[in-house]
């Protein structure tokens, strides 16, 4: 990943860095010395301590072992995986399939109560019908994974759109209108889908607006995100799954969110575009 993918995922590393420096502080050693006891080249202790290079669970004991600091590595190697699930490249995450994956989200929707959604290219995953969900994942996975279980991935799928009639949760989707006729799979399967979005969007916690094609547009569309709550946000990349927590770019996505939202139709100027696009199926 790019290092300047996300200040979320780089402070979280620096902090992870400042964390092994007060070690060799305390310990009263210097980063020579360290590297000495692991048995490493000194660059690479003055690339760990620095947050250039992130080290392996088996460095970080290491450390703590030159440092006579072994009571604190779990709690160091803990950190680390915490970084580490802030930005997973899809073949790490698809390594076992694409099941996993999908229930892993789970727990996050489950405490989740205020959903904002925005999807330039498919529909959202909680706005999907069994069949559209079949032809997105079937698509996925035939493009990056070499494990077959998509039936398991769609059930799991389905499984988590339950949260959209239990508890007192509110959601707002946002989609492009290209999205209304972007469809992978046939004729029946787009329009089945078209007809479960309008049931949807009558829900009462549920807001859905589409973004026309049309000139002059303030905000030009970006790459897809989820807002859980105010406290996290899921950016899907070409090449991995992106989770921030840095307050400054929850704002960020919470106010482009706000911008594209503002240039949306809802309701009757909705389905118009809705209706539109099932007529284009015939």
């Amino acid at each position: 990943m790019p290092r300047s993918a996300s200040s979320s995922v780089q402070r979280a590393r620096q902090a992870l860095a400042g964390r092994l420096r007060e070690l060799v502080t305390d310990s009263g050693l210097e980063g020579r010395q360290v590297a000495a006891l692991c048995g490493w080249h000194p660059s690479k202790v003055s690339r760990i301590s620095t947050g250039k290079t992130q080290p392996s669970a088996d460095d970080i004991r290491a450390w703590c072992q030159a440092c006579g600091a072994q009571d604190q590595t779990d709690d160091l190697i803990a950190s680390l995986r915490a970084v580490d699930e802030m930005w997973v490249s899809w073949r790490r995450m698809e390594r076992a399939g694409l099941r996993r994956p999908q229930e892993a989200r789970l727990p996050l929707y489950e405490r989740t109560r205020w959903f904002r959604a925005y999807s330039p290219g498919l529909l959202p995953g909680l706005l999907q019908t069994f069949g559209y969900t079949e032809d997105v994942l079937r698509a996925v996975q035939r493009r990056r994974v070499a494990i077959d279980d998509v039936a398991d991935a769609v059930a799991a799928r389905m499984e988590r759109q339950s949260v959209l009639r239990e508890g007192r949760r509110r959601f707002a989707f946002l989609v492009e209108e290209s999205v209304l006729g972007n469809g992978l799979g046939n004729a029946d399967t787009q329009a089945e889908q078209l007809d479960h979005l309008l049931a949807v969007a009558g829900l009462p916690n549920v807001s859905v607006g589409v973004v026309p094609v049309r000139l002059g547009r303030v905000r030009m569309p970006v790459e897809g995100f989820w807002i859980f709550d105010s406290a996290q946000v899921n950016v899907e990349l070409v090449s991995g799954y992106l989770t921030i927590t840095e307050p400054s770019e929850i704002k960020a996505y919470a106010d482009t969110f706000a911008t594209l939202a503002g240039m949306a139709v809802y309701g009757g100027r909705a389905r118009v575009l809705l209706a539109k696009a099932r007529d284009s199926l015939v």
